[in-house]
């Protein structure tokens, strides 16, 4: 197996993002893709993660990271079958091929919920230093699970911040605060935004009564560290049940 027959596989070719599409991924640094989720698979993929918040308690998201004001979970590969489809999905892994090119992996598949009142959170870039623009190792998907608003706590992102060369420390003050240029990714639940993940980003605070749900599927370059080592995690019945494009793009073996 090698990427380009994994991707084939899994439905990629090269028609399935326009002009456009390409050219705001490159000048803005994300782009939302709307109508990945059907309300129905909405649903359920809320259901299912309540589920595992509650089985889990205080362990949930341990996996990889705990955060006040926020409910998390991890490795939801191992999970439910139903996760699949966030790191095989034809028109998410096309955008995430545009901008890493053709040699990358998932990182990690997580969820994070920011709950009342909480979930504000400073700008950064997911990798420790700037890059020169077109380097670029690591890209997010966000998978809106809530309609997301200006008041419920919805990403705020700074258009164009992947091509400064810059980490937000390095040109503000305070990250947490305002930044001039930012604007907030909303849409309605079952939009996916592709975000180059050198763009400075954050969460905002939730301003009203229920959680704000997305799940976040991390791709980067193959030779970078997983966030979650999937080798490490992966179970026995996990491996069965992916096909080999799906082994590929985790890069795991039978771990049996």
């Amino acid at each position: 197996m090698d990427m380009a027959t994994a991707l084939s596989d899994l439905g990629v070719t090269g028609d399935l993002l326009t002009d456009p599409e390409r050219d705001q991924l490159d000048r803005d640094g994300f782009l939302p893709l709307e109508d990945v989720l059907t309300p129905e698979e909405v649903y359920a993929v809320n259901q299912r993660m309540a589920e595992l918040t509650a089985a889990e308690g205080e362990r949930a998201g341990l996996e990889v990271h705990q955060e006040q004001g926020t409910d998390r979970l991890a490795d939801l590969i191992n999970k439910d079958p139903m996760f699949e489809v966030c790191f095989s999905h034809p028109r998410v892994l096309a955008a995430i091929r545009y901008v890493l090119g053709p040699s990358f992996r998932l990182s990690s598949l997580n969820s994070r919920a920011a709950l009342p009142g909480q979930g504000h959170q400073s700008l950064h870039a997911d990798f420790d230093h700037p890059v020169d623009p077109g380097e670029y190792e690591v890209c997010n998907s966000i998978w809106l699970l809530d309609d997301f608003t200006p008041d419920n706590g919805a990403t705020r992102v700074v258009p164009g911040s992947h091509r400064r060369g810059t980490m937000p420390a390095d040109e503000m003050p305070d990250p947490a605060a305002t930044h001039p240029d930012q604007i907030q990714l909303t849409g309605k639940a079952g939009t996916v935004v592709i975000f180059n993940s050198h763009l400075w980003h954050g969460g905002t605070q939730n301003h009203t009564t229920r959680p704000r749900r997305a799940m976040h599927s991390y791709f980067a370059l193959r030779h970078l560290p997983q966030q979650l080592n999937q080798q490490e995690y992966l179970r026995a019945d996990t491996y069965q049940r992916l096909t080999p494009a799906q082994r590929y793009l985790l890069d795991v073996t039978d771990p049996s």
